[in-house]
């Protein structure tokens, strides 16, 4: 297992004031926030976010839910091993393991970005394990559609290389996502966990992960996850969407009203891909009471 570095969490406490739990996988400890008591809500983030993108809604939920909040392997707080198969097939594995641990019992589940994959590849896996879903701008269905500026990335041994190198993807990301600049110290949070190429590891291995041909391995795996979303379809699902998220467009929100036609739907017409950074105190308000609202099983 590769030591994860010791990094000093002081600078970013003021706006990540929540505990942490860690879990023990054989490549490395996965951590996660752990934060209230009550129906629990899990929250996953993607790529290059960590669990730092959910605080403010972790922090209009916790009073009355537990939520947990994971960073997956080679993000946020958890270890960076170097050697290790980062893919989704492995992060949802990780993710099932976690939650086994935890025995939450059904759960609200809040997925973005590479979340949606790796949260509806555990869910249609768990249907009896999930009580309501958000969707905020992710997918989890195959599309041909990737940005020139994502598909930069996958370039082979040049993408990687300014990746790890240059942080080009992380930095680019604290400013390319957002329509309202983010504050400098919540532009440092999101950088903090990749400060050295090594720490950026996984970043780099979710953009090669991207599948976009049969031959890639996680094609038929999100083609899998797909198929069974079917199981969910009687979900309650309510959708937050930033409405200029150049990476997951209107197309993608096309994508999951196929899938979940009874969704509920708040487009958010000025917000981009980080929806939460964009959404007003009022629109996280909103979004939390949706959460907090009592709702029989079916």
């Amino acid at each position: 297992m590769d030591a994860h570095r010791t990094i000093d969490w002081s600078p970013i406490r003021t706006l990540f004031p929540f505990a942490i739990g860690e879990y023990a996988l054989p490549a490395g400890v996965l951590r996660y926030v752990d934060e209230g008591a009550g129906p629990p809500v899990v929250m996953l983030h993607g790529n290059p976010t960590w669990s730092f993108f959910y605080r403010r809604l972790i922090a209009a939920l916790r009073e009355q839910r537990r939520v947990i909040a994971p960073d997956h392997l080679g993000c946020g707080l958890s270890d960076k091993p170097q050697q290790y198969h980062y893919c989704l097939a492995n992060h949802i594995a990780n993710l099932e393991q976690l939650l086994a641990y935890l025995k939450l019992g059904p759960v609200d589940l809040v997925v973005h970005d590479w979340g949606g994959a790796i949260g509806m590849g555990w869910a249609v896996r768990h249907p009896e394990l999930v009580r309501r879903i958000v969707v905020l701008n992710t997918a989890a269905f195959l599309s041909p559609h990737i940005p020139l500026r994502i598909a930069a990335g996958k370039t082979p041994k040049i993408g990687e290389w300014a990746i790890r190198q240059l942080n080009a993807f992380a930095l680019a990301a604290t400013f390319m996502t957002v329509v309202r600049p983010l504050p400098p110290e919540v532009r440092a949070g999101y950088l903090w966990p990749y400060q050295t190429p090594a720490d950026r590891i996984a970043i780099a291995r979710f953009v090669q992960d991207i599948p976009l041909h049969p031959a890639h391995p996680t094609w038929p795996v999100v083609d899998a996850i797909d198929r069974d979303l079917v199981g969910l379809r009687h979900k309650p699902v309510r959708i937050v969407w930033g409405g200029r998220d150049w990476c997951f467009d209107d197309r993608f929100l096309a994508g999951w009203l196929a899938r979940f036609p009874h969704a509920e739907v708040t487009r958010l017409d000025d917000a981009g891909h980080y929806v939460l950074e964009d959404a007003s105190d009022e629109m996280i308000g909103r979004l939390a009471n949706w959460l907090l609202e009592e709702h029989d099983e079916r």
